[in-house]
């Protein structure tokens, strides 16, 4: 492979999730389209990234601040649901379940990957549980060794406040087969049973 091509996969290495044979087929990729395409694809990336923002109050990305969730009207203002991620947002609100706040931590506590509180948006969700309207924070952090550690780290903040936390229910997804799943996700299918 050309030190040029090697230099394009490199740069797609540093997506989340992409490997270095995928990296190398995304270089090849790009390299075979016609120049207006390349130059759209880059243009498009550069136009989204001059428009979105942090919003000052959930820390999701937006295009406007306080973003168009927060300034909702309508939503729930007594129920944060607080995430890892910005697009656990987007997936939360494709179910249409959910109609409250959100609070974007920006990841998890990860004390392996030098990741601690100081790292996450945690001082500005304890600022917003200020307001006396917030009742409940739902927990929404993944289900993994660090979303564990981060959401009993922010119960143990949370609860002398005398807020109400949750923590989002986990178990065998649709379609899923008991056979197949680990034991975490049993434990916890078990536990968050529901009467029928």
């Amino acid at each position: 492979m050309n030190q040029e091509l090697e230099l394009v996969a490199e740069q797609f290495r540093k997506l989340p999730g992409i490997g270095v044979k995928s990296a190398r087929r995304l270089a090849y990729f790009m390299m075979e389209r016609p120049e207006s395409e390349v130059r759209d694809f880059l243009h498009v990336i550069e136009e989204a990234r001059s428009k979105i923002c942090y919003c000052s109050v959930c820390c999701n990305l937006s295009t406007s601040d306080p973003c168009d969730i927060c300034s909702d009207a309508r939503r729930d203002h007594s129920v944060i649901l607080v995430v890892e991620q910005p697009q656990d947002v987007m997936a939360l609100e494709q179910s249409h379940e959910y109609h409250g706040l959100y609070h974007v931590l920006h990841g998890a506590l990860s004390p392996l990957d030098g990741i601690g509180p100081e790292d996450l948006k945690i001082k500005e969700l304890l600022e917003r549980l200020k307001d006396e309207t917030v009742k409940e924070v739902i927990l929404a952090t993944d289900p993994d060794t660090e979303g564990e550690a981060t959401a009993f780290y922010l119960t143990r903040l949370i609860k002398p406040s005398g807020i109400k936390v949750t923590r989002i229910g986990r178990g065998i997804p649709v379609g899923g087969d008991i056979g197949f799943a680990d034991s975490m996700t049993l434990a916890g299918a078990v536990e968050n049973r529901k009467e029928v």
